[in-house]
């Protein structure tokens, strides 16, 4: 669906912004660019959909290199930016039946997609009227309405309360399932976790590591155990490391008396990982 070689951008009158950048993107994936704000991923979102075309190496999409895409390549794509554009004078669904208007081929209803994020009683006030996080929910049932092949969702839950946001996740979901592609930016760890088959971690227009969140988590730390057990007068705790529990003298004569009170594991987040390749915060 996507592949991208030796790509690199720079804004007028500075130094490189996206720096030799190359991935590859299969249909019907979800792929994250995970990395801190001003780290390059809504520059390079705004590259993959082709509104930056001022680019070096090459970025080719549905097989056509994006800088040369024509409107038919706008039928195929669904964009929801993190601060999107709404006409306020008119009415959520006027919006949403202003810009289907704009696409040829065949288009969903809106009002069941309106009234499953909860703005089904709100589809007649005026945009004007809606609060971010309405218009982010609008935003978004406007980017699928025209059923695209590819997504761009950047921070697509940002300021979301958690109800909503989960809503908008089993959606994403949901257009996965149904052999959409999706290319999501966000900085939420757990978004990534949750949502994405594949994670690039981007710091300064530079990608440091790419792969599932569970390779990508097995692959840089190992495993804590901590575990508890009980002695004549009080509670003990006990740690080490998942690989070395079985030669863990304390834990393995409590596992054979019979004596242990607890066991955990702690597996690293996304973010630790993050933070250890990078040496930077998500934040």
């Amino acid at each position: 669906m996507i592949e991208v070689q030796n790509l690199a951008f720079s804004y007028k009158q500075q130094k490189s912004f996206i720096k030799d950048l190359s991935f590859n993107v299969s249909q019907g994936e979800i792929f994250g660019f995970l990395g801190p704000s001003g780290a390059g991923k809504s520059t390079l979102q705004k590259i993959l959909c082709g509104i930056l075309r001022d680019y070096k190496g090459s970025v080719k999409i549905f097989d056509g290199e994006v800088k040369n895409r024509t409107k038919a390549f706008y039928e195929k794509i669904g964009v929801d930016f993190e601060f999107p554009n709404l006409y306020g004078k008119f009415s959520g669904l006027d919006n949403l039946k202003y810009f289907a208007s704009l696409y040829e081929g065949k288009l969903l209803d809106p009002v069941p997609y309106l009234e499953r994020v909860g703005l089904g009683e709100h589809q007649d006030k005026k945009v004007s009227e809606y609060s971010k996080g309405m218009k982010m929910r609008l935003a978004f049932v406007r980017a699928i309405l025209h059923q695209p092949q590819l997504l761009f969702l950047d921070e697509p839950t940002s300021g979301l309360d958690p109800s909503y946001a989960r809503i908008l996740k089993e959606m994403i979901l949901e257009q996965k399932h149904m052999g959409k592609t999706v290319i999501l930016t966000t900085h939420n760890m757990h978004d990534a976790e949750e949502l994405c088959d594949r994670v690039a971690f981007i710091v300064n227009g530079e990608i440091k590591a790419v792969g599932s969140p569970g390779e990508l988590k097995s692959s840089n730390r190992a495993v804590e155990v901590s575990y508890s057990y009980r002695d004549a007068v009080e509670m003990k705790y006990g740690k080490t490391m998942l690989k070395d529990l079985y030669q863990d003298e304390g834990f393995m004569k409590h596992l054979r008396e019979g004596s242990l009170a607890s066991i955990h594991s702690q597996e690293p987040t996304l973010e630790d990982v993050f933070m250890e390749v990078t040496g930077r915060r998500l934040v």
